[in-house]
């Protein structure tokens, strides 16, 4: 178990996060997989998966109640030498994850037609290629959400390289099933899509089981946990409390996408395939971004649990500097070489020549995307977790009025959309830590005096 309440904060904080942007890159590596290889077909079967990649990300935010509400119970329980408690968090957060992916998983399965009708496709075989997808991954959503929860458990007590090792293996898996099922090879036949989803919901079982196996294994992080615990106030109060903010705004950021997704369909399927894949690659920024903010907030959560308010403070700093100079690597990639990593998704001209101006309109933002979710970790690690999410939600949603006149008023075209998903960006950041910067951080200083206070020793 890794102790983020002595040393110095960055190299405690880097250490921390690179094997957790690592498992972020991996997540990530999963639908890049399937749009690279699905991308030989054609945009048409881009373009559902990217519909149906909507519908599941909704779906996935419900997971970051648990995930989120595991690392932040966890690290603060350790941060108070209460493994006990750490414990009990760990097996309730499994339980939710497990409930929460059962509901949702069922939705899917028996709306799928509903759901991907709302993006209004006038190709029919996009529709049903997406409504097939929806459904094959539906069934294997339980699997997804057990694994980011587990992920969550080992996050919270700062062993971030277990998740990054075991979530690569079901990439291996993913990466050597994909062409099989989609093109099919000998006893395998070509499934197409429901090949892609077949091999990331088998991929994602594989990682499941080893995650249940190392915890109840003898060498576990928390001792022993249960694997699926007691749904007890004391533990599902604090997961919630702090996770569901977070699930709540990633919730409502996907909805607000499909919206967005659905004045982009007005185009055509083909600016729908290029934000898909636009999307995954602009992924690179928001997934490093990820990264160090769980890895912030476990070690803010720590020291706050451990009243070790300078430390805080001292670590945000480091990972905010660190992090703007990360940002101009994306940033000066989509302006100068856009094309070219497009066109490592869908070889054909018309998509690419759409997709460096895609990269080039989302690049502005890029440092501004990474200083909000950099950011949201400082909160989430001091349980203030619905502070980012009311940045987050409301400016996310000026994207759907602002898309609308972009596009229309000023004729800016599918353009305009993407323009106006930029600026909200932007708005988002600055913001964010502007906030953290006036309220948060002082009401930590002013903390901070308060126990140091405390612990002078009285003069007579």
């Amino acid at each position: 178990m890794s102790d983020l309440t002595k040393g110095k904060e960055l190299p405690a904080i880097l250490k921390l996060a690179l094997p957790i942007m690592g498992t972020s890159f991996v997540q990530m590596a999963y639908n890049m997989t399937d749009i690279a290889w699905l991308g030989r077909l054609g945009s048409d079967s881009v373009a559902a998966v990217g519909a149906a990649g909507f519908l599941v990300w909704l779906g996935n935010s419900l997971m970051m109640t648990t995930k989120i509400g595991a690392e932040v119970g966890i690290a603060q329980s350790i941060g108070r030498s209460d493994m006990g408690m750490a414990r009990r968090v760990a097996g309730a957060a499994t339980t939710l994850a497990l409930v929460f992916a059962s509901v949702y998983a069922l939705f899917s399965l028996f709306f799928a037609p509903n759901l991907i009708g709302f993006f209004g496709f006038s190709e029919t075989g996009v529709a049903e290629q997406a409504i097939l997808y929806l459904r094959i991954v539906s069934g294997g959503m339980v699997f997804a959400y057990l694994n980011q929860t587990f992920s969550g458990v080992f996050n919270g007590k700062g062993d971030g390289r277990t998740p990054f090792y075991v979530n690569t293996l079901g990439l291996v898996v993913n990466m050597a099933l994909d062409p099989l099922l989609i093109f099919g090879y000998g006893p395998f036949p070509a499934m197409g899509v429901a090949g892609a989803a077949m091999a990331t919901v088998l991929s994602q079982f594989i990682v499941a089981v080893v995650f249940a196996v190392l915890l109840k294994g003898k060498k576990t992080p928390l001792g022993k946990p249960q694997l699926f615990g007691k749904l007890e106030k004391v533990t599902v109060k604090p997961i919630v409390s702090v996770g569901f903010p977070v699930a709540a705004q990633m919730a409502l950021f996907s909805v607000i996408a499909m919206v967005v997704t659905r004045l982009v369909s007005g185009w055509g399927a083909l600016p729908v395939a290029v934000q898909s894949v636009g999307a995954q690659i602009e992924a690179i920024s928001w997934m490093t971004a990820s990264g160090f903010a769980t890895a912030l907030g476990t070690f803010t959560g720590q020291n706050f649990g451990s009243k070790k308010l300078g430390r805080i403070k001292r670590g945000y700093f480091g990972t905010l500097l660190l992090m703007t100079v990360v940002g101009l690597l994306p940033t000066l990639l989509f302006v100068f070489f856009g094309k070219e990593v497009f066109s490592l998704f869908i070889p054909e001209k018309e998509p690419i020549e759409l997709g460096g101006i895609y990269l080039r309109i989302l690049a502005v933002s890029q440092i501004f995307m990474i200083w909000e979710i950099t950011t949201s970790g400082l909160f989430n690690g001091v349980g203030k977790s619905n502070i980012p999410s009311y940045v987050g939600i409301v400016f996310t949603a000026l994207r759907i009025p602002a898309a609308i006149y972009l596009s229309d008023v000023l004729d800016w075209g599918v353009e305009g959309i993407w323009w106006a998903i930029t600026f909200s960006s932007i708005l988002k950041g600055v913001i964010l830590v502007a906030w953290a910067f006036a309220r948060l951080l002082p009401e930590l200083n002013a903390k901070h005096d308060e126990v140091l206070a405390k612990e002078q020793p009285m003069v007579v």
